[in-house]
């Protein structure tokens, strides 16, 4: 009874198309209403107390500030800045594009964000440079998803509040992550501009690169503020992104001029919107998480794995295969608020260490958002250049072949994410 309520009853919601929020309510109420010992009044105090948690208060301000940092000039002078220095090399052009990817990562850690700010700008500038429809909006969809990687995370915030890990933990644990992430995404575009003969773009000069970093340095500032703020003890995540609100919305306006206070209200405005839609449904998987949790499913399902007797390995591959199709569906916030409750326990009784776990389960969501058919950053792309999905599709089967190797790099090789940890320790 409690495998259909808190798994078919779930799958069949979201296969009729209700909305995610919708889905994790009706699987609560029902939950609630086949249960002898929970009375229906808690619904309201366990919907609104999975809110009132002041790490996930970042969630919302990281969204506002990687919006403003987008709109406010900080995004296009270190993308600038990124392409003087890179400036002459064969694939110049798409390496812009994951090394900006890496460092917008570091101040927002919105995905759809990070496609926004940075294709806007560098998708006609990859047409424009010979690169194919194909390649260049498989590229931006897929950088999109390092965004996830590289700390703050929005999504390691929300596992850390539902897992009860430390963010800033999880927050090194991805470092290694994204940038293996990046690194095998760039061998790629250097190894296909050289077999495609992409034309070369201005050479690096030094003069071009002290001027853009003079320019960018408040960008790059942006960048020293928030990871030095957090692993310097100056501030907790939450406080950074409170931070990075004030210091976007002074440099945008005051430093590069190029928000008035009515356009700052305006993407004030637009995040509301995005911010809304992520909390719903964490106020929704609140009640869920808690129903799982008081009912001892959790418990029942480690057994009934142990009793397979499978190895860690063997478990670790299924979860991998799981994940990816979750997050090809789901967006990363509203999966990991429905599996980690189910899930975490059972790498626990493999022994593995929940930080490593955590890192495992936000790179399959990353790279489950630009997974064909449904990844979120497809219909992003496919939104904001009018790039066809099956050109998309053919444009992101490369990088997701790397994504993947990676992805069993991360997940057997515990160093990747624990190794800086025992270094920082």
């Amino acid at each position: 009874m409690e495998a259909l309520i808190y798994f078919v009853l779930p799958v069949v919601l979201l296969v009729l198309g209700l909305p995610v929020f919708v889905v994790l309510l009706l699987t609560g109420m029902v939950g609630i209403g086949t249960s002898d010992n929970l009375p229906l009044q808690s619904l309201h105090t366990v919907v609104f107390g999975a809110l009132d948690n002041f790490p996930l208060l970042a969630v919302p301000l990281f969204i506002l500030a990687g919006d403003i940092m987008g709109q406010g000039g900080l995004a296009k002078r270190l993308i600038a800045w990124v392409m003087s220095i890179v400036g002459g090399v064969r694939g110049s052009l798409a390496l812009t594009a994951i090394m900006s990817a890496e460092l917008f990562g570091a101040m927002s850690g919105s995905a759809v964000g990070c496609i926004a700010a940075i294709g806007r700008i560098l998708f006609p500038a990859l047409r424009d440079g010979g690169y194919s429809r194909s390649f260049s909006g498989g590229l931006i969809a897929a950088t999109g998803a390092i965004d996830v990687m590289i700390p703050p995370s929005i999504p390691m915030i929300i596992f850390g509040v539902v897992g009860q890990q430390s963010v800033p933990a999880l927050f090194l644990a991805g470092i290694l992550p994204g940038i293996l992430l990046g690194i095998l995404a760039a061998v790629y575009v250097m190894i296909y501009a050289k077999v495609q003969m992409v034309p070369l773009t201005s050479r690096l000069r030094w003069v071009n690169v002290w001027h853009s970093t003079l320019d960018a340095s408040w960008s790059v500032g942006a960048l020293v503020l928030i990871l030095g703020g957090i692993y310097g003890g100056v501030f907790t995540p939450t406080e950074a992104a409170g931070v990075a609100v004030i210091y976007a919305v002074l440099v945008s306006r005051y430093v590069y001029r190029e928000m008035t206070w009515a356009q700052i209200w305006d993407t004030t405005t637009n995040s509301i919107y995005l911010c809304a839609q992520v909390l719903i449904i964490v106020a929704a998987a609140g009640l869920y998480s808690w129903l799982v949790t008081t009912s001892g499913f959790p418990q029942k399902l480690v057994l009934f794995i142990q009793d397979l007797q499978l190895a860690q390995w063997q478990f670790l591959l299924l979860f991998n295969v799981l994940l990816l199709v979750v997050g090809s569906f789901l967006e990363p916030p509203a999966a990991i608020l429905i599996l980690t409750p189910l899930f975490l326990p059972i790498a626990s009784a493999f022994g593995m260490n929940p930080i490593h776990f955590g890192v495992i389960m936000i790179s399959n969501l990353a790279i489950g958002m630009f997974c064909p058919p449904f990844g979120l950053n497809l219909f992003a792309t496919h939104a904001l250049f009018k790039v066809p999905l099956p050109v998309l599709y053919r444009g992101v089967m490369p990088f997701l072949g790397l994504y993947l190797c990676a992805l069993m790099l991360i997940t057997y090789i515990p160093w990747l994410s624990l190794g800086p940890l025992a270094l920082l320790r």
